[in-house]
């Protein structure tokens, strides 16, 4: 798999956020800092998750598009939308409790600005990791029962971790 990547372009108020390759937990830090500068800086009333080229996507930096998810219903009222052309990530994102409520889904590609930018990887400590992966975790908890079975032990595992 190709190493995880996190590019962003803004189009007539319209956020969109590209993720290709393998996104994993070491692009945490990256992703937070790109969803920071959208909320801090930006005027916006659609944020569209770009997942058509995302070859894998693990738990943490799924938590963090939940995170994207709950700001953006709070600051614009509606939902973002995932684009997945990918059957494999499109179950992943249903199994994590994915559901309408939290993001429209869908799998036609969407044209968009060909000015998308690479956010620059973002340095990441072993403790501000542990920060992040246990806020994501914490975030998919309360999705669905289901994570909460899935994820206790390890935010369980975490949090005595993060309280030494």
């Amino acid at each position: 798999m190709a190493l995880g990547r996190v590019l962003v372009a803004v189009h007539q108020n319209k956020w969109i956020l590209k993720m290709v390759g393998d996104v994993r937990m070491t692009l945490c830090n990256t992703i937070d800092y790109c969803l920071q500068s959208m909320y801090d800086k930006a005027q916006f009333d659609e944020v569209i998750v770009d997942l058509t080229e995302t070859e894998g996507i693990d738990s943490t930096s799924l938590g963090l598009l939940a995170k994207l998810s709950i700001k953006t219903r709070q600051r614009v009222g509606k939902v973002p939308t995932i684009v997945s052309t990918n059957a494999d990530i499109t179950r992943t994102l249903e199994s994590m409790g994915f559901n309408e409520q939290i993001f429209r889904i869908i799998s036609e590609k969407s044209n968009h600005p060909d000015e998308l930018l690479e956010v620059p990887s973002q340095e990441l400590c072993e403790e501000h990791a542990r920060k992040k992966v246990l806020e994501a975790h914490r975030i998919l908890m309360e999705l669905s029962d289901a994570n909460k079975g899935k994820f206790k032990d390890l935010v369980t595992e975490l949090e005595k971790v993060s309280s030494l």
